[in-house]
């Protein structure tokens, strides 16, 4: 066995967190170029971890040896959630996994498909109408959040606007605690971000659990019938489905795509997405590659094992950089570069190489889901917009934590689409 490049320096003093924390992408690059090497030992969170940015590696942490490597008990969502099918391990993992996969493929996500439509049209139909520039990523997240709202709690804006205000409101203020420090303070005239999550958490769970109670229809109504372990984990996995983290993930990718397909240069390729589902996939697929949701994901060493190569000891945390992973030039020829035609190439058949999600048995049980979200929004914008950047030059730089999301929220107008012209040019 081969010893990881890099150290962990001492405990607290030998500490990377906060570099991490502030810029991970650069923290990542830096250490790759000087171990020359794609895994690396750090310090992150005062515990030696090792940190994995190739494909290979991210397919033996999360698939060939998952059950190695387990979810951290004291993870900051486990806080905030309870024990949901994201932060458990082992039998009760697979447990929750079996009951909730049924909610989430087949036929439940065809009986979604009008509703989803019909959110996507009532939100973004006006995009263009202002005629001045729109801040795409706070549009996204609002089509975001009106989406889990009415899939997973049936709240719907239009018919319900107070409560669907209120529980926006609450989710936002609970999403915070996620990246405060876990300190429950309350003073007179303050009270710590952390707690004001916690009060929020309560509040959300309250709503939850009047909703399962009484409302028995839809995806709420349809929780009571799973062999959950007790009478908590619905509204625990209710909290977690309606938290802004989801919209915030929609709003990422769907900014991402608006700028990779933003402005004249890129016409043909919007006529090709719109025309031709295949295509649009692929585009999909590159977006997710370059502008991940989500950094990447943690795990702690349950025993002595390898990973590519190198020695991982018991108790070391590994974190998987998706950044990183989907930019290994071993398997991604041009990495930098915004290649759809790649999956239709050399990468055919390679999406299992993503992570944005997880992968291998852990991963996230929704991203058909999102996919479906995605594809619904982007035909949308295909079919009834052209939309650039304005003004055309704009800092365009990333912030990767908690979810990647652009530094300085872009502004795109949007002109709508001439279909009588569109039908007279298809047709000459």
């Amino acid at each position: 066995m081969t010893k990881l490049p890099g150290n962990a320096g001492v405990s607290l003093l030998g500490d990377k967190s906060l570099e991490f924390y502030r810029d991970p992408v650069s923290f990542c690059q830096q250490r790759i170029e000087k171990h020359r090497s794609r895994m690396f030992l750090c310090r992150l969170m005062n515990r030696p971890t090792a940190f994995i940015c190739s494909v290979q590696g991210m397919r033996e942490l999360l698939c060939e040896k998952s059950s190695l490597f387990l979810k951290d008990p004291t993870d900051l969502m486990t806080n905030m959630y309870g024990d949901t099918i994201v932060t458990t391990n082992g039998e009760e993992a697979c447990l929750l996994r079996l009951s909730l996969t049924s909610h989430f493929t087949g036929s439940c996500l065809g009986s979604w498909s009008d509703y989803i439509a019909s959110v996507c049209e009532r939100c973004l139909k006006d995009l263009s109408v202002s005629g001045q520039p729109e801040s795409v990523y706070t549009a996204f997240k609002s089509l975001g959040t009106e989406l889990v709202l009415g899939l997973f709690l049936n709240v719907r804006a239009e018919k319900q606007p107070e409560l669907f205000q209120e529980i926006s409101q609450l989710c936002t203020q609970h999403w915070h605690g996620l990246i405060s420090a876990p300190v429950n303070v309350k003073v007179p005239m303050w009270s710590s971000g952390f707690s004001i999550a916690l009060d929020a958490r309560n509040k959300l769970m309250d709503i939850i659990k009047d909703k399962l109670e009484n409302d028995k229809e839809g995806f709420v109504g349809s929780l009571g019938s799973l062999p959950l372990p007790d009478s908590s984990s619905a509204a625990q996995h209710l909290l977690l489905f309606i938290s802004a983290l989801i919209p915030k993930a929609l709003a990422s990718l769907l900014n991402s795509f608006t700028l990779a397909l933003g402005g004249n240069g890129q016409e043909k390729a919007r006529r090709q997405a719109a025309e031709d589902p295949d295509y649009l996939c692929r585009v999909l697929l590159e977006v997710q590659r370059l502008w991940p949701p989500f950094i990447g994901g943690r795990r702690i060493a349950d025993q002595d094992s390898t990973l590519m190569g190198f020695h991982v000891p018991k108790d070391f945390g590994v974190i998987y950089i998706s950044h990183a992973v989907h930019r290994d030039p071993e398997v991604f020829q041009e990495p930098d570069a915004f290649l759809p035609e790649r999956w239709s190439g050399r990468n055919e058949g390679h999406e299992h190489f993503l992570c944005s999600f997880g992968n291998g048995p852990r991963s996230c049980i929704g991203a058909k889901l999102t996919n479906v979200f995605l594809k619904e929004a982007c035909v949308y914008l295909l079919n009834n917009f052209d939309w650039c950047l304005d003004p055309p030059v704009q800092n365009l730089e990333y912030k990767w934590l908690p979810v990647s999301r652009p530094a300085n929220p872009p502004t795109v107008t949007f002109t709508q689409r001439d279909h009588t012209l569109s039908g007279r040019s298809d047709t000459s």
